[in-house]
């Protein structure tokens, strides 16, 4: 953002430079030209004045020889004619200039200039003391060096003071972008750290524009108050689970004593209690495995999901097998994901859990891993009953389980685990019949996945 801030405000500089140097440039440039013309037909126009005593008086012209050797001492030529063309005085060689232009000047009661090559021409008459008839022409013939010199040092001199003006506009624009991007960085690399977990980071708040300084303490502001919001969540979890469970299990300890001797109408109720004792005793524990969920602490480390994918199917296979429900693992390339240390177990282990108590005996459940640009792919199949579109919506709400004896927590806590970690959770139907999970994970660059870890297998 300080580079962009930095271009945007010397682009700014350089387009009003731009705006005021080059007009400016090109209108001094246009009065110098101007000054440099008028200065020449003045010359000359003095010096027709002069030689019109020698042309039409006959004087001897003195003063007219002394006109234009002080003229020609300035790099000037010179040359006087009469009325029929004759050269009179000034240099003998006629000056360059368009053919003809002495002659068509002859007939003119106003001095002309022509541009020729590297000197200025003016030819101006040389008129009678009434003004009303041209007896002669001056030709006077300027070099343009001196003009043009000053014309580049001009030029110059606006191009080192842009320079100048854009350079201290960079200074200025890369101290500005620094004092602003500077706190915003610090901000956001705070709010990445919250995003992660680590719920007591706060964000300097005295540096930086006004406005940055508002933001950084409203963010320490909502930054504490999640931090107690989450912190007393988990603590009332963590207290009621743990409540719930003392009593728990000290009912179902009252009703094993209660079913050693009793006729066996009791004994089927009491069973029955047992059993809602269990499944309450479930639910405890789904409670608290979703307040470890919502915590977000885990900090996300690089993670072999193919590895770990084979290992969680091979710690299940067992009850898989007990189930007649054959399990495969689908990983044949090395998948890299960025998650919190244990949680991809977790993750497995719920999903598996549910798709083992969902598929029915004879059935199937596939997981695979896949790696996607900068993410990995997770998919767990099985050919199950499957969901209803209404509970693949509702699927990952708390108590929204449609397994029955289930506390509907399973994939809720998948969903808790794979959100805060950045990544998305999505059901679908199996092609042929079930239910499909796809997880979605940040993946881990390329860089960091070149090497694997020492001790995974590939």
């Amino acid at each position: 953002m300080a580079r962009r801030i930095a271009a945007t405000v010397v682009a700014l500089i350089a387009l009003l430079l731009g705006i005021v140097a080059v007009p400016l440039g090109l209108i001094t440039a246009a009065h110098d030209s101007h000054g440099f013309t008028d200065e020449a037909v003045s010359a000359a126009t003095s010096l027709a004045s002069v030689a019109e005593e020698k042309i039409a008086d006959h004087a001897p012209g003195r003063a007219l020889d002394n006109d234009i050797s002080g003229l020609r001492h300035g790099g000037d030529q010179v040359a006087v004619y009469d009325q029929a063309g004759r050269w009179q005085a000034g240099t003998p060689v006629r000056p360059a200039g368009p053919a003809g232009a002495v002659g068509r000047a002859l007939g003119r009661l106003t001095p002309v200039t022509y541009q020729s090559g590297n000197r200025l021409l003016v030819l101006a008459p040389v008129l009678t003391d009434e003004g009303n008839a041209t007896v002669g022409v001056v030709a006077l013939s300027r070099p343009t060096g001196p003009l043009e010199h000053r014309i580049t040092v001009l030029w110059v001199l606006l191009a080192g003071v842009s320079a100048a003006g854009l350079l201290a506009a960079a200074v200025i624009a890369a101290l500005l972008a620094r004092w602003v991007s500077r706190p915003l960085s610090t901000l956001e690399a705070a709010a990445q750290r919250l995003g992660d977990g680590a719920l007591d980071t706060r964000s300097p708040a005295g540096r930086g524009p006004s406005e940055v300084r508002r933001l950084a303490a409203n963010f320490n502001t909502m930054a504490g108050r999640l931090e107690a919001l989450v912190d007393g969540h988990q603590a009332m979890m963590a207290d009621v689970s743990h409540q719930l469970r003392t009593p728990l299990a000290a009912l179902r300890l009252r009703l094993d004593v209660l079913a050693q001797d009793c006729d066996e109408p009791v004994a089927v109720e009491l069973a029955g209690a047992q059993e809602e004792i269990a499944r309450l005793s479930r639910l405890v524990d789904g409670l608290l495995a979703v307040a470890r969920a919502e915590k977000l602490v885990a900090e996300p480390v690089p993670i072999p999901v193919d590895a770990v994918i084979r290992d969680r199917t091979a710690a299940w296979r067992p009850a898989a097998e007990e189930r007649h429900v054959a399990l495969a693992a689908i990983t044949p390339d090395p998948v890299r994901a960025r998650l919190g240390e244990g949680q991809l177990e977790q993750i497995l282990d719920n999903l598996l859990a549910n798709a083992l108590d969902a598929v029915p005996g004879g059935g199937s459940v596939r997981v695979s891993a896949a790696s996607q640009g900068m993410s990995a792919q997770v998919v767990v199949a099985d050919d199950g009953p499957g969901m209803t579109p209404q509970q693949q919506r509702a699927a990952f709400r708390r108590f929204s389980g449609s397994t029955p004896g289930g506390a509907g927590l399973g994939l809720a806590i998948v969903h808790r685990l794979v959100t805060s970690n950045g990544g998305s959770a999505v059901l679908s139907d199996t092609p042929g019949g079930g239910l499909t999970v796809t997880l979605q994970l940040p993946g881990v660059p390329r860089e960091r996945s070149a090497r694997r870890p020492a001790g995974v297998s590939s």
